[in-house]
């Protein structure tokens, strides 16, 4: 696959991208700060300089068009409701209709553990923003025409990746970035994944089995 990495400096980005090109992927990697195109090309992807806040319908469009998959792993943050509210609602969804638009049929959503309408977060709690934001921008997702997956992790961390989740868990615990990246490539490779919204924490269960069961 020809796949449009946003976000591609961040954490997961950079352990998710020399596994998609391991796997035999071509990727490409959106950072809006030039200083990280070096960091990024490091891992096999081709850095692409885009500020995904500003783009209109036409750099969206000249962005996605001939690509087949969107992987959205940005985020602004926190911090400062009106960017979150731009990069993690705003600007999610403007790839969305630029994917369809361009006939990027495939899209793959970082989102977190429990992200939903329902979330319950207070307005008061800095948290709130960013709340409402991913649960507007997946739920816009979901009524799409696109391929979508949602993987949504609990609490991240720096662990070293096991390469094993626990898929669908009642609570949310935690899981490393590294074995978020890997269920970036899995959720690619695994067709049965497509409409599906996959809570996990670190677990036994190995990924690629994990997610081969689903659907």
């Amino acid at each position: 696959m020809d796949i449009v990495l946003i976000g591609g400096h961040g954490k997961i980005a950079l352990l998710a991208a020399p596994l998609l090109v391991e796997a035999g992927h071509t990727v490409h990697s959106v950072i809006r700060n030039p200083d990280h195109a070096a960091e990024v090309e490091a891992t096999g992807a081709k850095a692409v300089l885009s500020d995904v806040e500003s783009l209109d319908e036409r750099g969206w469009d000249e962005l996605l068009r001939g690509r087949d998959a969107v992987v959205w792993a940005a985020g602004a943050g926190g911090g400062d409701p009106q960017r979150t509210l731009a990069v993690d609602q705003d600007a999610a969804i403007a790839s969305m209709e630029a994917a369809q638009r361009v006939g990027t049929e495939r899209f793959v959503m970082v989102s977190y553990f429990g992200a939903s309408l329902d979330h319950g977060v207070p307005e008061s709690e800095p948290f709130h923003a960013y709340a409402e934001a991913k649960a507007r921008a997946d739920e816009h997702l979901r009524g799409t025409e696109l391929a979508w997956t949602i993987l949504a992790p609990s609490r991240l961390t720096l662990e070293e990746p096991t390469g094993r989740i626990a898929l669908d868990a009642a609570e949310a615990g935690e899981v490393s970035r590294g074995n978020v990246a890997r269920t970036i490539v899995a959720a690619l490779e695994q067709p049965g994944t497509t409409g599906t919204f996959l809570a996990f924490n670190d677990g036994e269960q190995e990924i690629a089995a994990a997610f081969g069961a689903v659907g």
